[in-house]
């Protein structure tokens, strides 16, 4: 298994904000964003849930990603001066899962991963929706190095 690496995703904002993962854990590969000023439980975290090898010979392979949201109890604060610190109103977890076949190859994992992306980035009706379209968006999975990517495409805990 190779060393567990940074992730570096972006978030909604205009300009994009990026966050980096940093890899807390790989015994179950775990990563936590590191942002400056927020608590530990604020921190945006992706976990490997399950990889687990079925009777059949097929994976189990569930993946969560959790994005808390932050509240502040005001900011004018007390007469004195205090003002309470940020604190975690609820958190979204979101979770992938698939069983992976035995007998499925890395491209059709590849492709399979790549309609979820297409649903994931606003596919609709219309020709040419969604961010990911294409052959361009199907090769970035296909020959994705990412550890995520290989978890889902090529069942390997490549962390």
């Amino acid at each position: 298994m190779a060393a567990m690496a940074n992730l570096l995703i972006k978030d909604d904002a205009n300009p994009l904000v990026e966050a980096t993962l940093v890899p807390i854990t790989n015994n179950r590969p775990k990563w936590r964003a590191m942002l400056a000023g927020v608590p530990v439980d604020g921190q945006i975290t992706v976990e490997q849930l399950v990889n687990e090898k079925l009777a059949d010979g097929s994976y189990r392979q569930v993946l969560k990603l959790e994005v808390p949201v932050m509240e502040t109890l005001g900011t004018a604060g007390t007469s004195a001066g205090y003002v309470a610190p940020q604190k975690v109103a609820f958190k979204i977890p979101f979770t992938l899962s698939t069983v992976r076949n035995y007998r499925a190859t890395d491209a059709v994992m590849a492709n399979a991963v790549k309609f979820v992306l297409g649903l994931l980035g606003g596919a609709s009706s219309t020709t040419a929706t969604g961010t990911l379209n294409g052959t361009s968006a199907a090769d970035a999975v296909k020959n994705g190095t990412g550890p995520i990517t290989r978890f889902f495409v090529y069942g390997e805990d490549a962390f």
